[in-house]
């Protein structure tokens, strides 16, 4: 359900805003409801860590000065002899 929503913004922002959505065919409301929904869908990925993953979390410890891309290229040096 769609509510409405009053902001007060600069007005050189609103204008650029209404003139970038019109040029990408799309509405002021729909391009603001984008953005917010971006913002929020990264805080609740943030937050959507299972027990599992906590638990899982500092098991492993890596070395400070380990470089994937070495392992990466050992394991093509041996699978193209």
């Amino acid at each position: 359900m769609d509510k409405k929503l009053t902001l007060s913004l600069n007005e050189s922002i609103i204008e650029t805003a209404k003139r970038y959505a019109k040029a990408n065919n799309i509405s002021l409301s729909k391009l603001i409801e984008s953005y917010l929904g971006s913002l929020t869908k990264e805080e609740m990925k943030k937050m959507e860590i299972s027990p599992l993953v906590k638990s899982l979390s500092g098991v492993i410890t890596v070395d400070e000065n380990y470089d994937p891309q070495d392992d990466y290229t050992q394991y093509l040096i041996e699978k193209y002899k």
